[in-house]
């Protein structure tokens, strides 16, 4: 087969890999419009179980990643300026720019041919012309799903707060949170190491509270010594950076939610962020579309038409998605009403941070739902009630909108 994948990100990369490792003769082709080297981002996370998939995947590629990241064990936060400590799974951070890297040079080794500063405008673009598959890989502004946005049925939703993904030199030994409240109301930070050199922090905050500081006229320089003064006591006296490349400073963005109705249409398909996104505060974008690497090419490999490959990929990945983007859901809403759980002891509210995927928790007054809570850790009929009744109330209430 002649296969074109259009974007050089970690779905990509993956699948070009899992492509030529099932048949060395396939002619696969990666087309990436920024340099090589160049990405944005800082560190991405993931947990052990996606280890073990990638491992199953592709071995090599599998322990190169895993040599050149960090993990953790803990979770700390710092809620005004008392810090609390949730003992937690290992997770693992590792630099975009260094997994890209990794994944780029395996796919070389196989045969893979990789094009960087190569843009390709269009479905009609020269490079696609007889192809079997293109995969569009490019990205939540996928220029390829764009052209058949209503075919695909792409729907966007924006979310209410402001964030910006920065850098840092402090290197955190643990997933870190910090909650400050100023006279404008509360903003906050997740901060997790990717390297012995590097952290990412990501901030963010309510439209009043970025406003009310003047996030939105603020110069790079200005904002990032604002942040670093309201971080002091977690970023112990390091600095915050905002520009990774010459080229390029600091957006402060608002995060949004992608969806597609299906996801191929004749030999062209969606992967990654150009199928959906999930909110960054699950910590699982990249951890999604390297499994939407495996299943495309699980579903490749078997026997029928390409028409039925691509139809059971969209299918499966959809139904596996679902939990994901709810949880997803409600962890942005969970931030979006955070004064809602300010009044709480940190540890307590700390507990409930770690509840907020949970759809019956916006709906039960945080102080009832961290005792019900801490009960069912005790009585496992109480904990199967819980289960039972979230998803039943949450329908009831969206049922009533």
């Amino acid at each position: 087969m002649k296969l074109a994948i259009v974007g050089g990100g970690p779905a990509g990369l993956y699948l070009s890999i899992l492509l030529k490792r099932q048949d060395p003769s396939h002619d696969v082709a990666v087309y990436e419009r920024n340099p090589e080297g160049s990405t944005y981002g800082w560190g991405v996370t993931y947990w052990a179980g996606l280890l073990d998939k990638l491992r199953a995947g592709d071995p090599e590629s599998a322990a190169a990643v895993a040599e050149a990241s960090v993990t953790w064990t803990d979770g700390v936060a710092i809620v005004r300026d008392e810090r609390t400590v949730h003992r937690g799974d290992a997770g693992f951070g590792i630099g975009r720019r260094r997994m890209l890297a990794l994944l780029a040079d395996r796919a070389e080794e196989l045969g893979v041919r990789i094009e960087f500063e190569h843009d390709v405008p269009g479905p009609d673009a020269p490079e696609l012309a007889g192809a079997d598959l293109v995969v569009a890989a490019d990205g939540v502004n996928s220029v390829l799903r764009e052209a058949y946005a209503d075919h695909f049925g792409s729907e966007v939703t924006s979310g209410r707060n402001h964030y910006v993904w920065l850098g840092t030199t402090k290197v955190f030994d643990s997933f870190s949170f910090a909650f400050k409240e100023t006279e404008h109301g509360w903003i906050w930070c997740y901060a997790y190491g990717f390297s012995g050199e590097r952290s990412t922090c990501v901030v963010e905050c309510s439209p009043e509270t970025w406003t009310g500081l003047g996030l939105d006229t603020r110069g790079e320089a200005d904002s990032l010594n604002l942040l670093e003064k309201l971080f002091h006591d977690l970023l112990d006296g390091h600095e915050l950076i905002g520009r990774e490349r010459a080229d390029g400073a600091a957006q402060w963005l608002t995060f949004r939610t992608l969806t597609n109705r299906v996801w191929h249409r004749g030999n062209l398909v969606l992967l990654g962020d150009a199928a959906h996104t999930t909110h960054y505060s699950i910590g699982a974008g990249t951890t999604l579309a390297l499994e939407d690497a495996l299943a495309l090419a699980d579903a490749l490999r078997a026997p029928g038409d390409l028409d039925a490959a691509l139809t059971a990929y969209g299918r499966r990945r959809r139904a596996e998605l679902v939990s994901a983007q709810s949880a997803a859901r409600y962890s942005a809403q969970w931030y979006e009403n955070l004064p809602r759980y300010m009044n709480l002891e940190p540890a307590k509210m700390f507990a409930l941070l770690g509840q907020r995927h949970s759809p019956l928790l916006p709906h039960v007054p945080p102080q009832l739902y961290y005792r019900i809570d801490r009960a069912a850790e005790q009585l496992e009929p109480l904990r199967r009630l819980k289960r039972w009744l979230g998803p039943r109330v949450a329908r009831a209430v969206h049922g009533r909108r």
